[in-house]
């Protein structure tokens, strides 16, 4: 199964947009968990994810939480800023699957 975490400033902006992540990966018959947090919660939750998305919004962060993700071998990334903002379930799906590469 593979594990996505979404991060962005509170955990509200990403809920769509895992909903249609998940519809999409159901679609393509993936068994996936997709989730989304608050940037406070980000560092508690990556040692359960295959990889951490983070928000357009939180870009600034990614540094920050690409160093805390060493800890657990987990890839960081931003969100593509348009798929974001189309909520494109798909396209932030498939940015997940070539992050998370052979996992």
């Amino acid at each position: 199964m593979k594990k996505i975490l979404l991060a962005c400033s509170s955990g509200m902006s990403t809920s769509l947009l895992v909903t249609k992540m998940q519809a999409y990966a159901k679609e393509i018959g993936d068994e996936a968990e997709i989730w989304a947090v608050g940037q406070d919660q980000a560092k508690k939750e990556m040692e359960k994810a295959d990889v951490v998305l983070i928000g357009p919004q939180m870009s600034f962060l990614k540094g920050e939480l690409q160093k805390e993700a060493q800890k657990y071998d987990v890839p960081v990334e931003v969100i593509d800023m348009v798929a974001y903002g189309l909520a494109d379930g798909k396209k932030v799906y498939e940015q997940a699957l070539k992050l998370m590469g052979d996992r």
